[in-house]
Parts: structure tokens; C-alpha cells; sequence
């Protein structure tokens, strides 16, 4: 039995009472009076409305271990990450590892695999999948649908996927970023019930107004809770909160708690918070997630008070999964799945020539991607590039550095092009995780470095290198020697995060991967000069052709607007 001030989130009222447990269920809420201030509050757990535990670099076992500590006890989880890289039994391994811990994970039939046409996956995903995995209880959704452009023109496909979420009555996710007016009623009226795309307060107001669901998102790399929290005071039965991709050091620090204690901070209202957290997720996904009343399932947490929300305890299905800060999930480890063909490479491979052979410090402009700290999307900027002959290589000066994406699911060549804004000043970084195919990316500062980084990945098959420029062929050696020993291998020079399971996540505690994402992080911002807030996370979206504006698939540079590749060289370079 417990004891506290227990929070009725239906009828908004706050009373002093007992909570009895019989079965993983609540058997009973008895009142024993009003609200005692200086008691701890009972209340339902947090629900992450939209993300890719993939993206937490960990195995969902791990990443329960971390978010109970925060009070979440659900979570609604694209499984497209994987999906990208195995297909079919890319989910189903999700499945299975979220069926080994006591946390309730949704997971979503992914719609689109791969991402576009555009870009080289490992797997698909078609229709016949979709309708088998729908067919399962727990697929609750279907997935975000990134092809905005497929629902406005009715694609076959696309509208043959959405058609059997309706038939199997499961909610269709949105992702529409920039869409508004006719377009967005039109790609509602499809059938489509949320975004989580929203980067500004109009474009978040629009669709509101037009009924959509709107998800703020406060992730490691997206961070859209500033511009949409006005957006809960309008629309409270619309509202919820996510994270979408949240690298392990940030989880490790909080989860949808923060958020609870910043829309309060802002003055909202606190059934309102409280509604976006808890309420709104399970009513709209049906998930199977108690709500603090009389035979619902055992799921809630216990916090100090209403204004930092410290969680002390959280229950599911009527057992403590944390307490005090300490996670009582298991330490697991689990099955390594991947799919990883390409061989290693050279420098040469990333060197790019113009046509004619301009003298340094022509006029010719070339397209160079603009990043974006805290945003998804990107800028397309015109630059005079830097020459060497007729070799255009990094400006460190100007902070154009190159970009490259290697396919790894088979030998190509690879997509080089130029990206402003990361603020390396020597070495590179790499990366297995490149939303949505993963295919490996990276951005560095001569070929060299870019190179080293890129192999480090490809040996390990799959994870986050960086390395400072410089280094010797006999350092990188030393390292790749010692990385079948070592989880972060490390010289002075190099590190490198493995990631074995799908080269996108692992199944090592995730303290400890925390603690090792954070390191490297630091060295990459203290060491290597990049600017951004998380470099890694940044990194990873820079081939998601969905997300406008430019990008680079390993294919080539591709426009998000007109969803067409151009030339490096703009028109008039």
C-alpha cells in the first residue's frame, strides 16, 4: 500500500490517500483527505510520445534501465532505424529485446523503408511487410509518414500502407516539416494524426487549428520546445511531448521530466503539463499504460513535489522499477544482429575534382550545406570553395569543411560535398548512425582524417570515431589491434564508441555508454573545435533527405524542397 497526495488527472484534483496493488493492477484509491503539503505526490508515468531508441545508441533493454529513473514508463518507438538496416526482423528484434524488461514499449510499423528512393538501405519494407506487422498486437501504429510528398500525390504505395492502418483501426504518425495550409489539410485528410516536425510556433498553430496533433520535441539535436510550448495553453487535448532521438549522456540525465518542470517554469498550467506528459499519449496510441484509477495497470510514479518533480519511485504493473535515482531493470546483454559490407578506404576516395581546373580563389560558387545548431533542417549556402589546382578541399579558415557518405552495404564510391557551421578545426568524426539509411557519415578537415575515421567504423562494424589530424598509420593500427578488447578505444588521438548491434546501438551498460559518449563528445568540441551542442546527433541527420533543405545521400547532394539531386557546382560556378 501506498501512502501519498494522489493526483486524479480526469476530474484535476489533488487529495491525500492510499493506493493499493493486487495483481500488477490498482485495486483500490482510498481518499483520506485533502492534499498534505510536504507528502510526496502519486501520479501516472511520463510517456515519451515519439522515439527511436535507436537513437540512444542503445538496446531497449538498456534504454529502459536509464529512462525509469526519470519516470517514463512507456514509450511510443518508431523502429525505422533498424528497420533501415534489417528489414523486417530489424523490428522484430526490437520486439523481442523489449519483451526481456518491464517497460512498455509501442512499437510502430515502419512506412517508409528505405526513407526514399534516393539513397541506398539495407532492407524493405512494403506493403505485404507493413500488413504483417500490423497484423501484430503489439504494433500499435503506423509509423511516422515521411513521404509527405507520396500522400499529397497519392502514391500507390504509400496510400495502399495508410489504408491498412485503417483497416486494422491503428493511429498513422505524421512527419511533415514546413507543411502548411492546403498541403497539410489535404496530407491530414489522408488519415495522418500528428507531426512532430514543427520548427516554428505558426507552423505548429496551423495545424493545430486544422485538428492535428502536435508533438514538441526536445531531443539532442532538435530542440523545438521554446518555439511550440505556447502552443499547450491553446490546445491541451492536442499536445504531447517527445524527444525523437536522444543520445545516451542526455538520457542518462532526464527524460520527459525536464520537460514537465519547463512548461511549468513557463507558467502553464499544471493539468495541462500533466496532460501532454501522461494523458494525451495513452488515450490517443490506446496505449496499455495505467492512468492512476481503480483497475487500470500498476503504473505511476512518486515525485517530491509538483515543482521539480524529483521522481522517487516508479511502479509498473505494480513493481518498482526505480528508486531514488537507481534503476532496478537488469543489466542485459543481448544477441549482436548487423548488416555491414563495404571495405576499407582510402584517401583518394575522398578527393573531389572540378571539371576544368578553375585557379585558386575563383569566383566559381559551389553549394554547400548549411547547418543548423538544435535543428534538423538546413540551409543551402552558395560559396566560393577553396582550390587547390583544380581540388577543392576544406576551408578550416571559413569553417567549410567536406562532407562525405559512404554506403555500407556495399562498395561505391563515395558522396563527397561541403557543410558550414560544424567548427572543426583539424581531424574528423564518423559515424554508422546517418539517419535514415545509415549509411556511414562523416565531416572533417583534410582526406586523411576523414579516412581514418571512416575505417574505424567500417573495421568495427559500425559506432563514433574521431580522430585529430596527423595521426600515424601505425596509431590507427595500435587502436584497431585493441578495439577487440576494448568497448571505447582510445589513444591520445582517436576514439571510437562501438556499436555492434545493427552498428547503431549496443547492449553495454548504458551509464557506462553514457559516460563514454560524453568523453567523446568532449573530445570532439575541447580537441577537435567543433561548435554545436551535439556534434554526433547534428552529424547523423545530414544525410535525412526528408528533412529540407540540403543534404547528401551517398548518392549525392540532394535539394529537399524540389526532392531532387543537383550538381555540387551551382549554375553559374
Amino acid at each position: 500500500m501506498i501512502t501519498a497526495n494522489i493526483l486524479n488527472l480526469f476530474d484535476q484534483t489533488i487529495f491525500y490517500g492510499t493506493i493499493t496493488v493486487t495483481g500488477g493492477r490498482i485495486d483500490q484509491i482510498h481518499r483520506l483527505g485533502p492534499e498534505r503539503v510536504g507528502e510526496p505526490y502519486a501520479l501516472p508515468g511520463f510517456v515519451d510520445a515519439h522515439v527511436h531508441v535507436e537513437s540512444s545508441l542503445l538496446t531497449p533493454p538498456q534504454f529502459a534501465r536509464l529512462a525509469v529513473v526519470h519516470g517514463t514508463v512507456a514509450t511510443v518507438s518508431d523502429p525505422h532505424e533498424i528497420g533501415n538496416v534489417l528489414g523486417v526482423a530489424g523490428v522484430q528484434y526490437m520486439l523481442d529485446e523489449a519483451r526481456r524488461v518491464p517497460f512498455k514499449f509501442m512499437f510502430g510499423a515502419p512506412s517508409c523503408v528505405p526513407a526514399t528512393p534516393f539513397e541506398m538501405a539495407g532492407a524493405t519494407i512494403g506493403v505485404q511487410d507493413i500488413r504483417q506487422l500490423l497484423a501484430q498486437k503489439e504494433i500499435g501504429y503506423l509509423a511516422e509518414m515521411m513521404n509527405f510528398p507520396g500522400v499529397l500525390h497519392q502514391d500507390s504505395d504509400v496510400m495502399a500502407k495508410i489504408a491498412l492502418a485503417q483497416a486494422f483501426n491503428k493511429p498513422i504518425d505524421g512527419h511533415a516539416p514546413g507543411l502548411t495550409g492546403d498541403d497539410a489539410q489535404h496530407y491530414m485528410d489522408a488519415g495522418i494524426s500528428t507531426d512532430h516536425e514543427c520548427f516554428t510556433y505558426e507552423e505548429g498553430l496551423d495545424k493545430a487549428q486544422r485538428g492535428m496533433n502536435i508533438l514538441i520535441r526536445e531531443g539532442s539535436a532538435a530542440r523545438n520546445f521554446d518555439a511550440l510550448i505556447p502552443l499547450l495553453a491553446q490546445f491541451p487535448e492536442q499536445i504531447m511531448f517527445c524527444s525523437d532521438d536522444k543520445h545516451p549522456d542526455t538520457l542518462a540525465e532526464g527524460h520527459i521530466n525536464q520537460l514537465v518542470v519547463r512548461a511549468l517554469e513557463k507558467g502553464n498550467s499544471l493539468w495541462h503539463v500533466l496532460r501532454a506528459a501522461c494523458l494525451n499519449p495513452v488515450l490517443h496510441y490506446r496505449l496499455p499504460v495505467g492512468l492512476l484509477r481503480e483497475g487500470d495497470p500498476a503504473d505511476y510514479i512518486i515525485v517530491n513535489n509538483l515543482q521539480d518533480f524529483r521522481v522517487q519511485q516508479t511502479v509498473i504493473n505494480g513493481e518498482v522499477v526505480a528508486e531514488d535515482g537507481q534503476s532496478g531493470i537488469s543489466d542485459l546483454r543481448s544477441e549482436h544482429v548487423n548488416k555491414f559490407d563495404c571495405s576499407l578506404k582510402e584517401p583518394a576516395d575522398f578527393s573531389v575534382y572540378t571539371a576544368e581546373g578553375p585557379t585558386t580563389n575563383s569566383a566559381g560558387l559551389i553549394r554547400v550545406i548549411g547547418a543548423l545548431d538544435g535543428q534538423l533542417i538546413t540551409n543551402e549556402l552558395h560559396l566560393a570553395p577553396k582550390r587547390v589546382g583544380n581540388e577543392l578541399v576544406a576551408d578550416v579558415d571559413q569553417d567549410v569543411l567536406k562532407l562525405v557518405v559512404v554506403n555500407r552495404y556495399q562498395d561505391t564510391p563515395p558522396a563527397v560535398a561541403f557543410i558550414k557551421n560544424f567548427g572543426l578545426k583539424h581531424g574528423a568524426i564518423a559515424s554508422s548512425v546517418g539517419h535514415d539509411s545509415h549509411n556511414i557519415t562523416a565531416v572533417g578537415c583534410d582526406d586523411e582524417s576523414i579516412c581514418r575515421a571512416v575505417n574505424l567504423i567500417i573495421d568495427a562494424g559500425g559506432g563514433l570515431s574521431a580522430v585529430t589530424g596527423g595521426e600515424s598509420e601505425q596509431d590507427e593500427k595500435e587502436v584497431m589491434s585493441r578495439r577487440a578488447f576494448l568497448h571505447l578505444a582510445t589513444t591520445p588521438e582517436t576514439y571510437l564508441v562501438a556499436l555492434p548491434v545493427a552498428g547503431l546501438m549496443t547492449d553495454r551498460d548504458g551509464y557506462a555508454v553514457a559516460d563514454d559518449y560524453r568523453r567523446l563528445d568532449n573530445f570532439v568540441k575541447q580537441e577537435l573545435g567543433s561548435t554545436l551542442a551535439a556534434p554526433f546527433m547534428t552529424l547523423s541527420f545530414m544525410a535525412l533527405l526528408v528533412i529540407p533543405n540540403l543534404k547528401l545521400s551517398d548518392k549525392g547532394l540532394f535539394n529537399g524542397l524540389s526532392f531532387s539531386f543537383v550538381s555540387l557546382e551551382t549554375e553559374n560556378g
